[in-house]
């Protein structure tokens, strides 16, 4: 006989649960060793001091926060590009994209996020399409909010092409304590808008390069959320 949900419904313990499971966003899996070695750090530490088992485990949940990875619903309106992270406008401005993708040097509309620590990390899709070109380029790591972020730090640039046929470039740049990008897609690969496709650690910056004839829909000094802000309005077909 199947379970009665009438009877999971009226037990406490088990709707709390339910609760937890849908408002604690799930974790990152980029985060789990971090979390695995702080738990471990808070059961060694508190068997020497309370104090210290304590900061650890602090540090722990903190670092679980970081690593969140909360559903997000993508608008159903199409020929949007969407957020590809939560944080603030930091730029928006003409700019040509990375050398490295081997695209026309030409200006295109670029807006930039600015991702503080307090932000979600991980990276969505900002358009459904296939990934046709990844490049990963080395640089420094300076302040992630700085103008010249998007030409000297460390950056992973993607070229995602539309079914319409338009080219959207999104970056991911490190920021001043970033010291790793995570990018989980590959040439070739078919992507759905909104779907966690990287995360970067710790303060960071992306940057979302526009087609010719975009409308962007948000203003300098806004806050986004990835996966469901939407940038900008596509043109309606390609020039």
């Amino acid at each position: 006989m199947s379970p009665n949900p009438a009877a999971h419904a009226s037990n406490p313990i088990t709707h709390a649960l339910r609760l937890a499971r849908e408002t604690l966003p799930p974790m990152h899996p980029a985060g789990r060793p971090f979390v695995a070695g702080g738990v471990v750090a808070t059961v060694l530490l508190r068997r020497l001091s309370k104090p210290l088992g304590t900061l650890a485990g602090l540090t722990t949940l903190a670092t679980a926060a970081f690593f969140r990875e909360p559903r997000r619903v993508p608008p159903t309106r199409d020929g949007l590009a969407i957020a590809a992270a939560d944080g603030l406008v930091s730029l928006i401005e003409e700019a040509s994209p990375p050398p490295e993708l081997g695209l026309p040097a030409e200006p295109r509309m670029r807006v930039s996020v600015f991702l503080s620590v307090f932000d979600v990390h991980v990276q969505r899709v900002p358009a459904a399409g296939v990934i046709e070109r990844i490049a990963y380029r080395p640089g420094k790591f300076l302040s992630a909010d700085l103008d010249k972020a998007s030409d000297d730090n460390e950056r992973n640039s993607v070229l995602l092409r539309t079914p319409d046929g338009h080219e959207l470039v999104v970056v991911q740049i490190a920021g001043l304590v970033a010291r790793r990008i995570v990018c989980q897609v590959a040439e070739g690969d078919k992507v759905s808008a909104g779907q966690t496709y990287g995360l970067i650690r710790f303060g960071s910056r992306v940057d979302l390069y526009l087609p010719p004839g975009s409308r962007v829909l948000v203003s300098k000094g806004q806050r986004t959320i990835g996966g469901e802000t939407p940038l900008a309005e596509l043109p309606s077909s390609k020039d």
